[in-house]
């Protein structure tokens, strides 16, 4: 275990300055992984060197999915999946119960999960995580802002408030440009989704 660690701190060291990294925990069909890939293009956008990528598997709705940012000042020069995070998003709370989704995660980072529950209730699923944890209702959020569930907009945003890799103006600029070409002849989910970021910026909450 010690190697492990050892090996994981000197890969930080050396190949990670001024970089932050995220793992997405979700279900086949809630898309984590394409959240991942717009913030990445985001990110891209304002100017910082990006990876976003999920990890393969036998997927199918329904089943778990993870996916992974890194964004840095910095050329990214390490292309493995990431093990030691500074920022897990847990799109689907069922997962919790599931998985550890807080191996490997930093302790001066945080935790970001879609739910109503509060910390006290969610805590015996963390694992005696020390660190941040931002809760959100992700669910409530699209729904009231889209007429159905998606919870990756509201996620995305979460995690970028949470994180800080980018401003919330600036963040809301990007993605506004983003869903104009995406959705050109679909104003009223342009709309929808702009006002879930917007709410989900200004309302996830330790």
């Amino acid at each position: 275990m010690f190697a492990v660690c050892a090996k994981r701190t000197a890969r930080r060291k050396i190949g990670l300055k001024n970089t932050v990294e995220i793992r997405w925990h979700g279900r086949g069909g809630q898309g984590a992984k394409t959240a991942a890939l717009l913030l990445a293009d985001v990110c891209f956008k304002n100017g910082k060197h990006i990876q976003g990528f999920p990890e393969y598997g036998p997927e199918r709705m329904g089943a778990p999915i993870t996916a992974y940012n890194r964004i840095s000042d910095d050329e990214l020069r390490v292309h493995s999946n990431i093990y030691d995070p500074d920022f897990v998003v847990v799109v689907d709370e069922t997962l919790l119960e599931a998985i550890d989704v807080t191996a490997g995660l930093n302790p001066e980072g945080a935790i970001v999960i879609n739910t109503t529950k509060s910390k006290e209730e969610i805590a015996k699923h963390l694992n005696g995580y020390a660190g941040k944890v931002y809760t959100l209702d992700a669910r409530k959020i699209s729904e009231d802002a889209l007429g159905k569930y998606f919870p990756n907009s509201p996620m995305l945003a979460a995690i970028v408030a949470v994180s800080g890799v980018m401003d919330r103006d600036t963040f809301l600029s990007q993605m506004k440009e983003s869903y104009q070409h995406k959705f050109a002849k679909k104003p009223e989910v342009i709309d929808g989704n702009m006002k879930a970021l917007q709410v989900a910026f200004d309302e996830v909450k330790p």
